[in-house]
């Protein structure tokens, strides 16, 4: 994924609300399109860049438990 994929994502969502960025969220995960896909990781990639190690490793265990089902 290229920088300019990342700014523009970054551009998209600049200024939303809380509900806004959630209302997102769950619309790319429920429609299920690939498409969506790298707007999720770049989202992902702001929220383990900005939380504690404790909340790391929350949501590494949370994903271990949900992937090995």
């Amino acid at each position: 994924m290229n920088l300019n994929l990342r700014h523009a994502i970054m551009q998209n969502i600049s200024g939303n609300s809380q509900e806004e960025l959630r209302e997102t969220i769950v619309d790319a995960i429920q429609n299920g399109e690939e498409k969506m896909l790298p707007g999720l990781g770049v989202l992902f990639e702001v929220i383990w860049q900005n939380c504690s190690e404790q909340d790391r490793q929350e949501m590494v265990q949370v994903l271990e438990s949900s992937v090995r089902k």
